[in-house]
C-alpha cells in the first residue's frame, strides 16, 4: 500500500492525499491550492493520478483548500462516491456553487482585458453548472457511522472540531489478507471553543497524515483574544473608525458571531457603548454558512445547546445585519457611523474584503483584525508583515489603519492543541506524516513530537510517495526518474534552461521598459512574456507527472 503526497505537502492550502493499495485508489481531499499567483496557478495543472481510476473520496470538511477541485476532479472523469459528514454536505453546496461563481467572474474580467490587448482567451477552472454536476457525487454520512465503502476500506468519521462537519478520518483498508489503519486528521480545531465540540482523540493508528498549521506555535488563551477583541472595537468607534475583519466565510464567522452576542449581553457598560455599534456580515456566503449552522444545532457543544435551550439564537442578536446585495456592500462605504464590517474572503485575496479594504485602510482611524491564518503570498500575510502600501482595483492605497492579529480565533488547534491529541494515541504509529504547514511549522512540531513521545514524524516538503512494505519515501524527483526515463528528464532539464533564459531577457525588457518611461507597447510585450513564462513553466512538469505516470500505468 502507498500514500502518495499531491497536496498541502509545500503549503498550507491544496490539501489532496492518494491512498493506493490492491484493489483500491482512495483520495483524502481535494482542495484548491490559494495563496501567490505561483500557487493559484498549480490549480490549473494536471492531477498527478488518473482521476477517472479513483475509487472514493473521502472529504474532511468544507474549506475551499480541502474541497475546491472537486468539481475539476469529476470534470476530468472521476464518478465515484464523495464521502463527507452531513453538515459538510450542507457546507459543500453553497461552497462549491459560489467558487464556480467567483472562477467564471475572474475569467470573464480576464478575457475583457485580454480582447482590449488581443491575447487568447482563457477558460474558468471550472463553472457553477460543473459544481453543481459534481455535488451528485456526494455521499453523505453522520459522525461515527461505520461505512464500507468497498470490499477492502471501512471508514469512521469523528468529529474535528474544527469548521461545522469537520471530520478525523479513520480508515481501515485490506491488502494481502492484512488490515492498515490509517488516520486523516484533516484539520484539528482548537479544544474549549465555542459552538462546537472538541476534536476526538483517536486510540490507535498504523499511520496518521496530521495537520501542522500551528505547529511552531502557542494562540494564546481565547478569553485573552475575546477581551483584545472588544477593546479594538470599543476604541475603534469612539475615534470614529470603522473595524474590518476578515474572516472566513464557514467557521470562524459563525464564531465571532456568537463572541458578540455574548459580548452585546455581558454588562450594561459595554452594551450601552455597543448599542451605538452597527455589526455587519457582508458576504452573501457567510449568509448562508450561518443558516446552515443554524440547522445542525446537532452537533454543536453542550454551551451552545443550553444557549438555544434558554430561548437564546447564540448567533443572533439585535445589533447584527446581513447584507444581501452588492448595493448594500458598496453603502457600508460611504456610512460614516461606527460599525464592525466582517467579510470574506479571510487571506483577503478575493471577494467584497477587498473593497472594504481599499475604502479603510488609508484611514488611520480604523483597524483592520486577522483572526485566521494568512498563507505566504496572500494579501492578508503582506498586512500583518508590515507592507506599506497595497495596490487594489488598480490604485495605490496607504496603510495607516491600525493591523491586529488575534490568533485566539483561529479554527486549527496550535502547537500545544496538536500535541494533545498526539497524546490521545495508545502505542507508537509505524509513522506520522506532517502536512498542510510551511516548513518552519512542520520541523518544529516533528521536533516536538519526537521529544514528547519518541514518534516517528515525517515532515512532508514536496510531492511524493510513501510505500508502507518498503517503509521508503520516493521523492517527486525520484518519482519522476522512475515514470519518466532519464532521457525525458533531460528534456525537461533543457526545456528549464529555455525558461531561465527567456526569464533573464524579460528581466533586461523591464529594466529598459522603466528606464524609457512604460510605454504602453512594451508594458504588454513585458506583460504577454510573464504569461507564456507562466504557463509554459507551470506545464513542464505536468507533462511527465500526469501523461507519462498514467502511460506506464502508476497512480
Amino acid at each position: 500500500m502507498k500514500i502518495k503526497f499531491c497536496g498541502a505537502a509545500e503549503s498550507v492550502t491544496g490539501s489532496c492525499h492518494l491512498i493506493s493499495g490492491e484493489g483500491f485508489k482512495i483520495l483524502l481531499d481535494c482542495g484548491q491550492f490559494q495563496g501567490s499567483k505561483a500557487q493559484e496557478a498549480m490549480n490549473y495543472s494536471d492531477f498527478p493520478f488518473n482521476p477517472a481510476d479513483i475509487d472514493f473520496v473521502v472529504l474532511s470538511h468544507a474549506h475551499i483548500d480541502h474541497c475546491g477541485r472537486i468539481p475539476l476532479l469529476v470534470k476530468r472523469g472521476f464518478r465515484g462516491k464523495i464521502y463527507c459528514t452531513d453538515a459538510t454536505a450542507d457546507l459543500v453546496q453553497v461552497m462549491l456553487r459560489d467558487s464556480g461563481y467567483i472562477h467564471e467572474k475572474e475569467a470573464e474580467w480576464k478575457n475583457r482585458k485580454a480582447e482590449r490587448a488581443g491575447r487568447p482567451f482563457v477558460e474558468p477552472l471550472y463553472t457553477v453548472s460543473d459544481a453543481e454536476y459534481s455535488l451528485r457525487y456526494l455521499a453523505p454520512v453522520m459522525y461515527d457511522q461505520l461505512v464500507e465503502a468497498n470490499g477492502k476500506v471501512k471508514l469512521v468519521f469523528n468529529d474535528a472540531g474544527h469548521i461545522l462537519g469537520s471530520a478525523i478520518c479513520e480508515i481501515w483498508a485490506e491488502e494481502g489478507g492484512k488490515v492498515t489503519k490509517l488516520v486523516f486528521t484533516g484539520d484539528i480545531g482548537a479544544a474549549d471553543r465555542p459552538i462546537l465540540r472538541n476534536p476526538k482523540q483517536i486510540k490507535k493508528a498504523d499511520y496518521v497524515i496530521m495537520e501542522s498549521t500551528y505547529g511552531d506555535r502557542a494562540h494564546g488563551p481565547n478569553a485573552a483574544a475575546i477581551t483584545r477583541l472588544k477593546d479594538i472595537v470599543l476604541n475603534t468607534a469612539r475615534r470614529g473608525g470603522t473595524v474590518v475583519i476578515p474572516s472566513f466565510a464557514v467557521g470562524r464567522t459563525q464564531e465571532l458571531i456568537f463572541e458578540f452576542n455574548r459580548l452585546y449581553e455581558s454588562g450594561t457598560a459595554v452594551r450601552h457603548e455597543l448599542d451605538n455599534i452597527i455589526f455587519y456580515v457582508d458576504s452573501p456566503m457567510a449568509t448562508a454558512a450561518t443558516d446552515i449552522f443554524r440547522r445542525n444545532a446537532q452537533v454543536f457543544d453542550e454551551e451552545t445547546k443550553n444557549y438555544i435551550l434558554e430561548g437564546d439564537n447564540p448567533l443572533d442578536f439585535r445589533n447584527l445585519r446581513f447584507t444581501r446585495t452588492s448595493e448594500e456592500s458598496r453603502a457600508l462605504n460611504s456610512d460614516g457611523r461606527p460599525k464592525v464590517i466582517i467579510s470574506a474572503s479571510g487571506m483577503c485575496d478575493a471577494g467584497r474584503i477587498r473593497h472594504h479594504l481599499k475604502h479603510h485602510l488609508w484611514n488611520k482611524n480604523s483597524s483592520i483584525v486577522f483572526v485566521g491564518y494568512q498563507a505566504r503570498g496572500t494579501l492578508g500575510r503582506a498586512l500583518l508583515d508590515g507592507i506599506e502600501s497595497v495596490s487594489l482595483f488598480g490604485e495605490e492605497i496607504q496603510v495607516n489603519a491600525e493591523i491586529h492579529n488575534l490568533e485566539g480565533f483561529s479554527g486549527h488547534a496550535d502547537r500545544d492543541g496538536l500535541l494533545d491529541w498526539v497524546s490521545g494515541l495508545r502505542q507508537a504509529p509505524a509513522q506520522i506524516f506532517l502536512v498542510h504547514g510551511e516548513q518552519q511549522a512542520k520541523e518544529a512540531l516533528a521536533a516536538s513530537i519526537r521529544l514528547a513521545f519518541g514518534y516517528e514524524a515525517h515532515v512532508v516538503t514536496e510531492m511524493s510517495e510513501f510505500d508502507m512494505d518498503k517503509g521508503e519515501v520516493m521523492t517527486r524527483a525520484e518519482l519522476m526518474e522512475s515514470f519518466a526515463g532519464r532521457e525525458q528528464l533531460e528534456s525537461m532539464r533543457r526545456k528549464l534552461a529555455d525558461v531561465h533564459g527567456r526569464l533573464e531577457r524579460i528581466l533586461y525588457n523591464t529594466h529598459l521598459a522603466f528606464s524609457d518611461g512604460l510605454p504602453p507597447e512594451r508594458v504588454l510585450q513585458i506583460s504577454d512574456a510573464v504569461a507564456a513564462l507562466e504557463r509554459d513553466t507551470i506545464n513542464l512538469g505536468s507533462a511527465v507527472t500526469s501523461e507519462n505516470m498514467a502511460t506506464a500505468g502508476q497512480p
